[in-house]
């Protein structure tokens, strides 16, 4: 693999916003380098917020998710964008878990056939998805990249294509909880939590410095309008803690690579 060519990306998250906090910095900076990006959301985040009821209604939701992931991704230069159209099925143990539409009780070889489609047509040198853990554990996330893993090791060759997992690292929940407490913010998670969520920082393969791209970054995810919280904790947070935060994006190489895989994505945007 050339890095001096231009490379084929897919990037495939489970819901409309998913891409901009993990890794929007990443896929602005790959655009940027001259690098194919395609994008593939699975669900139309049917049950995610609406901030505003001027927005949207329940009806409306999944197809103005769609059109405010299709904003968010023109500001960051990626014009190709997949939805599979599955429904949003909710956080663990939510009624929504069981409805036959949603990507939680889509049968698994339907989503690996329309993933392993795409990346047999646009045989992409990297693909990168939520880690197994899905984060926090939501079950559209952890659904997905079970069924990109399937995907990618059946597409797999002596090229590629490789598999990163967006990571949040265990010190990051355990930064947000210590910051929200000395600010005496609520935590939307326990101090116990902070043990369990996340990728152990051990296990984070591939650090990447999106300093430069933080603005636009925080521009793309203003476009999902309809999930900003104005008044929750987040939102409460100092401009340059969250500055800071949102300068470094972190990624775990997966482990069906071989052992002693080029970590492509470290090379690319080295700095």
């Amino acid at each position: 693999m050339a890095l001096s060519s231009t490379l084929t990306i897919l990037a495939v998250f489970a819901h409309p916003d998913d891409e901009g906090f993990g890794c929007g910095g990443t896929l602005a900076a790959l655009v940027a380098g001259g690098h194919r990006v395609t994008l593939i959301c699975a669900t139309n985040g049917d049950v995610g917020e609406i901030s505003d009821p001027a927005l949207a209604t329940r009806e409306t939701l999944p197809s103005v998710r769609q059109g405010e992931l299709r904003a968010a991704m023109d500001l960051t230069g990626i014009l190709d964008v997949r939805f599979l159209n599955y429904r949003d099925s909710g956080m663990p143990g939510w009624e929504d878990n069981e409805h036959p539409r949603s990507l939680f009780q889509a049968p698994a070889e339907t989503v690996v056939e329309q993933v392993e489609a795409v990346i047999r047509e646009l045989q992409p040198d990297l693909v990168i998805t939520h880690d197994p853990t899905g984060g926090y554990g939501h079950p559209d996330h952890v659904t997905i990249c079970q069924r990109t893993e399937t995907a990618v090791e059946r597409c797999r060759d002596e090229n590629g294509p490789l598999l990163y997992y967006v990571c949040f690292p265990r010190s990051f929940f355990q930064l947000m909880w210590n910051k929200m407490m000395e600010l005496g913010l609520r935590p939307p998670f326990s101090a116990d939590d902070t043990e369990a969520l996340g990728t152990p920082d051990d296990e984070v393969t591939t650090t990447v410095n999106v300093r430069r791209y933080v603005a636009l970054k925080k521009e793309s995810l203003e476009r999902h309008r309809t999930q900003i919280e104005r008044d929750g904790p987040f939102s409460k947070l100092p401009e340059d803690f969250m500055e800071e935060i949102m300068s470094s994006e972190f990624f775990q190489l997966s482990t069906i690579q071989e052992p002693g895989a080029r970590d492509v994505l470290a090379e690319l945007l080295a700095n």
